[in-house]
């Protein structure tokens, strides 16, 4: 039986992470485990990942969910996506006027995009208006405090009570939680600093090698969610009813 062809990889511009490279592993992982965590929550829903990016996470959340649509303003990354994983369906489309009939989702999921855009106000009236009523709503963001000022691509970062806030506008919270390390790396950034720091200070190619080794190494199980002490989390993920 031959081997399975390799999936393509996405080039990397700073806009948005991929699977597969050891580079990215760190924010790679930092994603992947919100995308394992609301797993239940969308088994046997009808889901909308509305900015799908390189296309990992409507890839798992298809493991649970009835059916999942990949969404994405970016033509490169939607192309990427049909490539990449065959069996979603994937849309292009603008994510402030969504391409879909009132209540045609149970679930509309949108993890580390909220930040990219300038209309956030009409992002999530949009995917309000394509819930089902009594439909759910999850949002992550990284805090303001990740990364430092001028990031070119989140002309729109947000802190935990400018997040809610603007969600609540929309509908009801019902969950707010804050990634941060666990224990292996809270236990690596005593010693060596910050982890993020390290990888933003210079091109990976530069980096010592215990960050190298470290980032390589990452997974899940070293990120943990909480709902307590939102301020000094890393990334915010909350989730809302309509």
């Amino acid at each position: 039986m031959p081997a399975p062809e390799p999936r393509p990889q996405m080039v990397i511009t700073g806009e948005r992470t991929v699977p597969g490279l050891w580079h990215e592993n760190y924010w790679f992982r930092r994603h992947e485990i919100v995308y394992e965590a609301i797993a239940d929550r969308v088994a046997d829903r009808r889901v909308l990942e509305a900015g799908c990016g390189e296309g990992y996470g409507a890839d798992l959340l298809a493991r649970t969910a009835a059916a999942v649509v990949a969404l994405d303003y970016d033509a490169y990354a939607t192309g990427h996506v049909r490539t990449a994983y065959p069996l979603l369906r994937v849309l292009r489309g603008n994510l402030v006027s969504l391409p879909f009939t009132d209540g045609a989702f149970d679930v509309v999921v949108s993890l580390q995009t909220i930040e990219h855009l300038w209309s956030q106000e009409a992002f999530l009236a949009e995917c309000v208006r394509v819930l089902r009523p009594g439909g759910t709503l999850v949002v992550s963001t990284p805090n303001t405090l990740t990364f430092p000022p001028g990031n070119p691509y989140h002309p729109n970062e947000l802190d935990p009570d400018q997040l809610r806030a603007l969600v609540a506008r929309h509908a009801t919270v019902t969950q707010y939680a804050g990634l941060r390390h666990g224990a292996r790396l809270t236990t690596w950034e005593r010693e060596h600093g910050s982890i993020v720091e390290a990888q933003i200070a210079g091109p990976y190619a530069s980096w010592p090698e215990p960050v190298a080794t470290c980032v390589a190494s990452v997974t899940t199980a070293d990120f943990a969610l909480a709902e307590d002490d939102l301020a000094t989390s890393l990334d915010l993920v909350i989730s809302a009813r309509v």
